[in-house]
């Protein structure tokens, strides 16, 4: 295999994940299609994950082992990607897991199809491998989607890193952004940009893994990198070919910029840091033509977003808006 470029690599980062590193690795390793590589990345990990993984190095020649300082996920990404041999390329990322047709089924759309990429259906689990909520994609769209025909899949994705399959060659030209959080927001939206066709699989198979006692340890100052990551791909977005598509520019800025921002600023307790992010969320507004109105009006799935929401997320969102229009007036 070593002399044989295989149909996939995996990449896999790692930092201090052994309570569910072998779960993860079990899941790759038992796919349907056995033709991948598995890069796997010890971030510098201080507890026995390195063990773990070598554990399976020594069961299974797909195992590629790396170890490294640690640099954060963007770099531990990036570290893969310069030696990965696959004709494709896929993120796991170390808590999670992966049904077993998964790399089969969208290895197969993305040949049939001649896509670039290729992406499924999540489903968060918790501690227990008890599925609680299903994180659909663009469930009205059909299986293939040629850009130049149908633009809706930019305005309403979820940049999920790791429910996706790319071609390779979209990373020539491409590298996670180091140092910052929203890496995924920031970079696939480009991979898009950089894609003529797009195929789907409207079928659950990433499992991840939502960890209680992680989400508010990481609500920080570093929520604020959502804008560098949007200014980024609004530049990128501009010299593309589908720079004529403002509207879904547009969707995707209220998406990402609007509800997945204030998503995250909803989980930050410093009240003084609250204030500055959603007076920060409010100039990207102004500055980008992002009015009440659009907001409201944001349709996802062929729906009302805000209206497909749950009551108390609703309120959330709409006291928001409220907060914002006074913190202008003020």
């Amino acid at each position: 295999m070593n002399n044989i470029q295989p149909k996939i690599s995996v990449i896999v980062p790692v930092y201090n994940t052994e309570k569910y590193l072998a779960k993860c690795l079990d899941s790759i390793l038992n796919q349907s299609l056995k033709d991948l590589e598995v890069l796997v990345i010890n971030d510098g990990s201080k507890d026995k994950s390195q063990s773990i993984i070598e554990a399976y190095q020594a069961k299974d020649e797909r195992i590629k082992s790396y170890e490294k300082p640690n640099g954060g996920l963007s770099d531990a990404r990036n570290y893969a990607l310069d030696k990965a041999k696959g004709e494709y390329i896929a993120f796991v990322d170390s808590d999670d897991y992966i049904d077993e047709l998964m790399m089969e089924s969208m290895a197969d759309l993305a040949e049939q199809h001649q896509a670039e990429i290729v992406f499924c259906d999540l489903v968060k689990v918790n501690e227990k491998g008890e599925e609680f909520r299903d994180l659909p994609q663009s469930p009205q769209l059909g299986e293939k989607l040629v850009l130049k025909e149908d633009f809706t899949i930019f305005g309403e994705m979820s940049c999920f890193a790791c429910n996706k399959l790319f071609k390779k060659s979209l990373f020539d030209q491409h590298r996670f952004m180091k140092g910052i959080h929203f890496e995924d927001i920031e970079l696939i939206p480009k991979l898009v940009l950089d894609s003529q066709v797009i195929a789907k699989v409207n079928k659950p198979f990433y499992k991840y893994f939502e960890r209680q006692d992680s989400i508010t340890k990481t609500h920080t100052k570093k929520g604020l990198d959502m804008f560098i990551a949007l200014e980024n791909v609004k530049n990128y977005f501009e010299k593309s070919d589908y720079r004529e598509q403002k509207k879904e520019l547009e969707r995707f800025q209220i998406l990402q910029g609007y509800y997945s921002f204030l998503a995250y600023v909803a989980y930050v307790k410093d009240r003084k840091l609250r204030s500055e992010m959603i007076e920060t969320l409010r100039i990207f507004l102004v500055e980008n033509g992002l009015t009440q109105k659009k907001i409201k009006n944001l349709k996802r799935f062929d729906a009302k977003y805000i209206v497909s929401l749950p009551f108390k997320k609703r309120i959330f969102y709409f006291l928001s808006i409220i907060n914002l229009n006074l913190i202008k007036k003020l």
